[in-house]
């Protein structure tokens, strides 16, 4: 089974991410949505409304195609573009897999303030690794933009933990090994990455590939992070991660 989480963004002056939602697709056709904790947080602290799609926040929502809310995030397969929009993922077009691309892209879109991401597994000997894309190219340096570019698949990077970040009060650093800072890791790895850095400082990150300058800063460089968490500790796991409904 696959899992996705829904995070919703509240309007300014906050704008904070809540966990509103899970999507689990237990197979090809069949595909179950349920709001979390998350979801009444949101109501009650930032006024988030149920969506339309899935309107009641107590309902277990089921379907044997991916429901339209998340589907429309994907690019449309019949695009000619869309074998170069998987290469950039680095995913097989023989084999594509619409959760498997949410999992990469976030699904995000210029009409509302949701993005979805992947659920993090925690293996039998508590190590984990993940995907994702870099975060915040656009807000380092012109120097650290262009050590970013020159990157090639296979580089090691540190992982560094930042304690004043604007957007937020922590966040997680990504370096080249000679310190040039080029971006962070997506904020939903934040508490789980300093979970596990606190009492197994054994994380480490790769690059697996970049991108040509014709795709989006978004795509440009795609991450693979790898490590080992504690063994008392369950990633996403945490109050607002706590489903409504059976």
């Amino acid at each position: 089974m696959s899992t996705l989480f829904v995070a919703w963004r509240s309007p300014e002056p906050s704008r904070s991410w809540f966990p509103i939602g899970r999507l689990d697709a237990e197979n090809p056709s069949s595909f179950i949505f349920r709001y979390t904790q998350g979801a009444l947080d949101a109501e009650t602290h930032a006024g988030f409304k149920p969506l339309v799609s899935f309107p009641d926040f107590r309902k277990r929502y089921e379907s044997n195609q991916l429901f339209p809310v998340f589907k429309n995030r994907v690019l449309d397969p019949a695009r000619k573009d869309f074998k170069e929009y998987l290469g950039w993922l680095d995913l097989d077009p023989a084999h594509s897999d619409p959760i498997e691309i949410l999992a990469l892209t976030g699904g995000e879109r210029q009409t509302d303030s949701l993005e979805v991401f992947p659920r993090i597994l925690k293996r039998a000997d508590q190590t984990f690794s993940c995907r994702f894309f870099l975060h915040g190219l656009r807000h380092v340096s012109d120097a650290g933009r262009a050590t970013a570019n020159a990157l090639a698949a296979e580089t090691p990077l540190q992982v560094a933990v930042e304690l004043n970040n604007p957007v937020g009060p922590l966040a997680i650093q990504l370096q080249t090994t000679d310190c040039h800072m080029i971006g962070w890791a997506p904020r939903y790895l934040v508490q789980d990455l300093i979970a596990g850095i606190n009492e197994h400082p054994m994380v480490s990150a790769k690059v697996v590939r970049v991108n040509e300058h014709g795709a989006p800063l978004a795509r440009r460089i795609l991450i693979e992070l790898t490590g080992t968490l504690p063994a008392s500790f369950e990633p996403m796991s945490g109050a607002q991660f706590r489903l409504l409904a059976a």
